[in-house]
C-alpha cells in the first residue's frame, strides 16, 4: 500500500479534510451528520465516526495508486458516507467531483470528457452505467470501498499533497454549451471558511440543514459551515426538499435550528403550510443564497418565524460566496433592494465601471471586483476564460495581484453596504441555479428543424422570482 507522506510544515488546517474534521479531536462524541430515517427517526454520525469512515475510505483509496491530483468523480446525494469519502479525497491528496445521480447521461459525458477523472465512484444504490472502460469505477458505503474497475496505474510523476492543490471541481453551466469546471485549491476553501465563520452564523450546538444538492457549491459551503463550528449536518433529500409538508418534518425530526437554501425552497411552504413552518420553534436561523429573495415572501417568512435571524448571503461559485449581511427584522416598508453588505473578512469588493475607473459614489452602479484569498484557481483546461474572470487588480495592475471580475452590477448604498443590480452578460439564476441562456439556445438548434431560438428569463405571474422562458 502507497503511503503518504506527512503534510507539508505550517499547513495544518490548511487543507479540506484537517478543517472540516478539526471537531474529531476536541468533541468526538458530537454529532457530526443527523440523517433523516422513515418518518419517526434519525440517524446520527459522530465526528469520531464520520473521521473513522474518513480513515477506511482514504485507506481503500490510497491501495488504488492515484496519483496525487488525479480527479474523482463522486456521485451521491449528502449522506454521511458522500461526506466520508470527499473527505477521503482530499487525505488522500486526490480531487472531488461531484455529481448528482440526475445527472443527464449527456451532460455527464462531457463532464468526464473535461475533468479527465481516473476514478467515478457512487453509493451502493447508484445505478449509472455505461461508463467509458479506461475509467475506473467504484461503491463506497459501509462496507467501505468496493472497487469493480480499479484505475489505469501510471508512474506517479506526484507525492506530496500541496494546499495550493485542487481541493474539487465544480461544473456549472458554460457559454460554450460544455460544462465550465471551477477549481478550488484547499487553501483557498479554507480562507473561504475562515472569513464565513467570523460572522458567528453558527455554534456547537446548532443542526445546519442542507437542502442544496451535492454537486452545488452552496452545498459545501453548508458543510464547511457546520464542521467549521464543530455543529452538526443536516442533509435533506432531494425527494423532500420539493414537498413542504415533507421537508417541515425532516426539520422537526432532526431537531434542526437553522435551514440553508435558496429561496424558492420556501415558497411552497410559505403558501401551504404556514401553521407548521411557524411552529418550529427551534429554528433560530434562515440563511439564502443564489437568488434574489421576493420580498413578499421573505416579510411573510418573517412573520412566521419572527425569532429567526435571516442572513442574505452572496456570491459566485468562483470563490464560494464573498458575503453575509442580516437582514433586517421587520424588513422596512420601503425597502426596495436587500443589502448583500461586504466582503467577509480578509476579502473585498470593488466597483469598477465600463472604462475600467473605481466606482465610489453611492447609487453608481458597477461590476464587482472581488479580492479575496478563496478566489477559485481557474476554470478547468479554459484558460482563455479564466484569464477574462480574473484580471489584475484595478487599483494597482502593476502588483500582479489578480481578483475576480464577477459579471454582477451593482451599487453602493448610503449604508455603504453593496445591492445587487444586474449582470453584465446573459447568465441568470433559476431555482438558485446558474444558467447561461446562450448554453440553452445552442441545445434547442439542436433539435431538428429549429433554425433559431432565444432564451430569458422572465418573472413569474405569481410574483415569485423567474422562469425560464424559450422561444424557437
Amino acid at each position: 500500500m502507497s503511503q503518504q507522506p506527512p503534510a507539508p510544515a505550517g499547513s495544518a488546517g490548511e487543507f479540506l479534510h484537517d478543517f472540516l474534521l478539526a471537531a474529531a479531536r476536541h468533541s468526538p462524541g458530537a454529532p457530526a451528520v443527523i440523517e433523516s430515517a422513515p418518518p419517526g427517526g434519525t440517524t446520527v454520525t459522530t465526528y469520531a465516526e464520520l473521521d473513522a469512515l474518513t480513515e477506511r475510505y482514504t485507506t481503500g483509496l490510497r491501495e488504488l495508486g492515484m496519483e496525487t491530483g488525479a480527479r474523482v468523480i463522486l456521485e451521491s446525494d449528502t449522506t454521511a458516507h458522500a461526506l466520508a469519502m470527499l473527505l477521503a479525497c482530499s487525505r488522500a491528496g486526490l480531487t472531488f467531483v461531484p455529481v448528482s445521480p440526475e445527472t443527464p447521461a449527456d451532460r455527464l459525458r462531457s463532464v468526464l470528457a473535461t475533468a479527465r477523472p481516473a476514478l467515478h465512484v457512487q453509493a451502493p444504490g447508484g445505478i449509472r452505467e455505461h461508463l467509458p472502460g479506461t475509467l475506473g469505477t467504484a461503491r463506497f458505503g459501509p462496507d467501505g470501498l468496493t472497487v469493480e474497475r480499479a484505475p489505469e496505474r501510471h508512474r506517479p510523476r506526484r507525492r506530496v499533497p500541496c494546499v495550493t492543490d485542487p481541493a474539487y471541481i465544480i461544473f456549472t453551466s458554460g457559454t460554450t454549451g460544455r460544462p465550465k469546471g471551477v477549481v478550488m485549491s484547499h487553501r483557498a476553501v479554507t480562507a473561504f471558511y475562515r472569513g464565513m465563520l467570523a460572522h458567528r452564523i453558527a455554534t456547537p450546538e446548532d443542526r445546519i440543514a442542507s437542502t442544496s444538492p451535492l454537486q452545488f457549491d452552496f452545498s459545501l459551503l453548508n458543510i464547511g459551515l457546520a464542521l467549521g463550528s464543530g455543529a452538526s449536518v443536516v442533509p435533506v433529500p432531494q425527494g423532500l426538499v420539493r414537498w413542504p409538508r415533507r421537508l417541515l418534518r425532516v426539520l422537526r425530526e432532526t431537531g434542526a435550528t437553522q435551514v440553508n437554501g435558496v429561496p424558492s425552497i420556501w415558497r411552497q411552504t410559505l403558501r401551504h403550510e404556514p401553521e407548521r413552518l411557524a411552529a418550529l420553534d427551534r429554528l433560530r436561523s434562515v440563511l439564502f443564497c443564489g437568488e434574489e429573495f421576493p420580498l413578499p415572501e421573505l416579510r411573510r417568512l418573517q412573520q412566521l418565524l419572527p425569532q429567526a435571524r435571516i442572513i442574505n448571503c452572496y456570491g459566485a461559485t468562483e470563490s464560494m460566496a464573498c458575503s453575509f449581511e442580516d437582514v433586517p427584522n421587520p424588513l422596512p416598508e420601503d425597502t426596495e433592494k436587500l443589502s448583500i453588505g461586504v466582503a467577509h473578512p480578509g476579502a473585498e469588493m470593488l466597483l469598477v465601471d465600463e472604462d475600467g475607473a473605481v466606482v465610489d459614489e453611492p447609487g453608481v452602479p458597477g461590476e464587482i471586483h472581488l479580492r479575496s484569498p478563496a478566489l477559485f484557481s481557474g476554470y478547468w483546461d479554459d484558460p482563455e476564460a479564466t484569464r477574462a474572470a480574473l484580471v489584475p487588480d484595478p487599483l494597482c495592475p502593476q502588483s500582479g495581484q489578480l481578483v475576480l471580475r464577477t459579471g454582477d452590477l451593482a451599487f453602493r448604498g448610503d449604508d455603504g453596504g453593496f445591492r445587487f443590480c444586474g449582470r453584465t452578460d446573459s447568465q441568470v439564476q433559476i431555482n438558485g441555479n446558474r444558467v447561461e441562456l446562450g448554453e440553452v439556445e445552442r441545445r434547442l438548434t439542436d433539435f431538428p428543424g429549429a433554425t433559431a431560438a432565444t432564451a430569458m428569463a422572465l418573472p413569474r405571474r405569481d410574483g415569485g422570482g423567474l422562469q425560464l422562458t424559450a422561444f424557437v
